[in-house]
């Protein structure tokens, strides 16, 4: 069975602190670490020790190690000196070295190798500072999936827990442009996209809700037109397709409807359309970062990570959760249609 590959993240923050974590229980079964031999053995000494860990040549190479033991591959091209990177800091070491590490897990799930991808958390200024072109994982993964000579695949962020899904239009951009970015084309493109992927966990007719714009969802045009000139008739069109989306909702109560927590208030929609970042992201965050997972939909490999960011202000203290990681690793064995590998066990 093929592995899924872990991304280190950012050297500096609690990335692979998770992993240790993770790594110390039976959940990171079939997992293979793409990072660094020495940033992941420090890993283990902060997170409390008494973990193996060992470098291996190709993924394939960790069905012969024993029960927890972190298994690195090792990525290539990371600066000499990546450890003497402070934890904590923002430092362009880290930043390369995080690329570094996406680009060569996406041309691993591409040539076969692995099922899949669980990114631990990158720093956008570190990625910055080492002069990657690129806000974040969602378009840096974006632009490694396109086929040669071709345009990037259409994607689109989501991030879910057990009792909320939220998909975005637009992410990250400034509020100004993110308001612009809200298009016909780009609202039924994302209605389609979260379709179709709802396929792949086992809803292939989700009850999509679409979110406003506007405070109310415009009041019939008081507060703004742009559910009347944008949103609904994506919506009407997503339908006629024979999509089950409705909307637009007002965004300051859709969230409530949609949060599905059993058996005092299940759910009236599987998914939340939301029109841009802090729209969608506050209600699935504010239910708790440590089993939110964000998932890229739209790409041809499955590719999930935990919904907290580096945490600079404990890192190297050995107190990251690894809750997230662990939630971010079973959506991804759940997409990817792969176990744990304790069968065989």
């Amino acid at each position: 069975m093929k592995p899924l590959l872990i991304t280190m993240g950012d050297a500096c923050g609690i990335g692979p602190e998770t992993i240790a974590k993770l790594f110390r229980t039976d959940a990171a079964r079939g997992c293979v670490v793409l990072g660094d031999v020495g940033v992941m053995r420090r890993a283990a000494r902060l997170t409390g020790g008494l973990l193996p860990v060992a470098g291996i040549e190709r993924a394939a190479d960790a069905r012969q190690l024993p029960p927890h033991c972190l298994a690195v591959l090792q990525a290539q091209g990371l600066p000499a000196d990546l450890l003497d990177a402070p934890l904590g800091r923002v430092d362009a070491r880290a930043g390369a070295a995080a690329a570094r590490c996406i680009e060569q897990a996406v041309s691993l799930v591409r040539a076969g190798e692995a099922a899949g991808i669980v990114t631990a958390p990158i720093h956008k200024e570190a990625l910055a500072a080492a002069g990657v072109d690129f806000p974040g994982h969602t378009e840096m993964l974006q632009a490694l999936a396109a086929e040669a000579g071709q345009a990037p695949p259409p994607v689109r962020m989501m991030l879910a827990n057990d009792e909320l899904r939220t998909v975005l239009v637009t992410i990250h951009v400034a509020l100004r442009r993110a308001i612009e970015g809200v298009s016909y084309d780009a609202v039924l493109q994302t209605i389609r996209i979260a379709h179709a992927a709802a396929a792949r966990w086992g809803q292939p007719n989700p009850r999509i809700a679409v979110a406003g714009l506007n405070p109310h969802a415009g009041e019939g045009g008081l507060f703004g037109d742009e559910e009347i000139r944008i949103i609904a008739p994506a919506i009407a069109a997503a339908r006629a397709e024979g999509i089950n989306a409705s909307g637009p909702y007002a965004p300051d109560t859709v969230f409530m409807r949609a949060r599905h927590a059993p058996p005092a208030h299940p759910g009236e929609f599987d998914i939340v359309v939301a029109m841009t970042h802090d729209h969608g992201l506050i209600p699935v965050k504010y239910l708790g970062v440590e089993q939110g997972v964000n998932v890229t939909l739209g790409l041809p490999f499955v590719r999930t990570s935990p919904d907290h960011g580096t945490a600079f202000d404990i890192a190297g203290t050995g107190r990251a959760d690894a809750s997230s990681l662990a939630a971010a690793l079973r959506m991804a064995r759940r997409l990817a249609g792969v176990s744990d590998g304790s069968a065989r066990r």
